[in-house]
């Protein structure tokens, strides 16, 4: 099959490991970006992409790349594009924009005028306009701008894969699932002790901990944009889900704990836990991190703390961090935590020395993303025994 290029967009951070992803699906010419990579690959690297990859958002296929100095340039670029080589005009279209630079400060509007130029272009052809659909279109196109650069792309995901399927519901402020996937990678997680997440919340961080033990491919749970394109290869898609069901591992290979002090919270934790088939795999308790410690040796530990970005008290939040911290000492000897935050203030209460710190964003949130670890005894009988 004919090679082109794809980018696949992932958060800040991530870019790395999302290179490393893409190299073990077996692609060549892999480029780091910001907050993107770029690979080379068939309509089998694009799907597999699609399906496998854990830390990407979307899997785009750059059609045209052009600049554009005002929205008629950038009008007329679009309208040249040869559409009826992706879609009919019997088919639907949605638009996606995101813009950055002093020249073009309205994605919006941008999204409006590629549409524009679409309708005209059939409109010219085949005297009718296609019907746009913001739901569920038969094709998604993205356009990307930074200054006058413009990269034209068909998007291959539609819904961002941080939605992997699974979650029918959230509690407050919970870290989606690309970036959940992300720093379970990060943090190399060691599947040969038992895993905790001790305010696991929606049961993100476990549920991905047992997906990735698994071998169990995240976009198993739902479906793609490109399925709906035209040159849609239904036998190769098959052929993909069928291989990667074949690799699933029949049980994960360490024990894995999901724990929080909110009855509704693990009762939301365990059904998206179910949803993902995983919820016999996972050990779901209600325990208070702060009252009822595991006083576990050798754990490896993630958790997502409040950032108390709604409270007008930092110091409430500095003292609930340097709880956590002394909850970390007093119980957790010989356990490893990676704690990510966005309140890097209170964070620095924890009153441990992290080991390593990583610089993340939560949506629109900086964060950081840091591993304290608690050592049997001190630090320097460690390093003498």
């Amino acid at each position: 099959m004919e090679k082109f290029n794809i980018i696949a967009t992932t958060f800040f951070g991530l870019e790395e490991v999302l290179a490393e992803e893409i190299k073990a699906l077996g692609s060549t010419d892999v480029k780091t970006l910001t907050r993107a990579v770029s690979f080379s690959g068939d309509n089998e690297m694009l799907y597999k992409a699609n399906y496998w990859l854990r830390t990407a958002l979307k899997i785009l296929v750059p059609i045209k790349t052009f600049s554009a100095f005002n929205d008629k340039e950038f009008y007329e670029e679009a309208y040249k594009i040869q559409w009826q080589d992706y879609m009919a005009v019997t088919d639907t279209f949605a638009v996606d924009c995101v813009a950055s630079g002093p020249i073009f400060t309205h994605s919006k509007y941008l999204a409006l005028k590629c549409k524009d130029a679409i309708a005209d272009y059939f409109r010219q052809k085949r005297g009718r306009r296609p019907d746009v659909d913001v739901e569920y279109p038969d094709l998604r196109i993205n356009v990307h701008v930074y200054n006058s650069q413009v990269t034209v792309s068909l998007d291959s995901t539609g819904i961002p894969m941080s939605k992997r399927g699974y979650k029918t519901r959230q509690t407050e402020a919970p870290v989606n699932e690309v970036l959940a996937a992300g720093i379970l990678t990060l943090t190399k997680t060691d599947f040969s002790t038992p895993f905790v997440d001790p305010m696991c919340g929606s049961g993100t961080f476990p549920i991905e901990a047992c997906l990735m033990q698994m071998n169990i491919a995240p976009g198993s749970f739902r479906h793609f944009a490109l399925e709906k394109c035209r040159n849609f290869d239904s036998q190769l898609w098959g052929r993909i889900k069928k291989e990667a069901k074949e690799l699933r591992k029949t049980a994960p290979e360490n024990t894995i704990y999901g724990f929080d002090k909110d009855v509704m919270a693990l009762d939301i934790a365990t059904q998206n836990a179910a949803n993902a088939g995983v919820d016999k795999f996972i050990n779901f308790d209600r325990k208070d991190f702060f009252n009822t410690p595991e006083n576990g040796f050798g754990l490896f530990m993630v958790m997502n703390p409040p950032y108390g970005e709604r409270l007008e008290n930092q110091e409430d939040m500095n003292e609930f961090y340097k709880q956590i911290g002394d909850v970390l000492k007093s119980c957790y000897s010989g356990s490893k935590a990676w704690i990510l935050s966005g309140n890097l203030t209170a964070l620095k209460n924890i009153g441990l020395h992290p080991s390593k710190k990583i610089k993340l964003f939560n949506g629109p949130l900086e964060c950081r993303l840091e591993c304290f670890e608690m050592y049997e005894g001190s630090k320097k009988k460690k390093y003498e025994n």
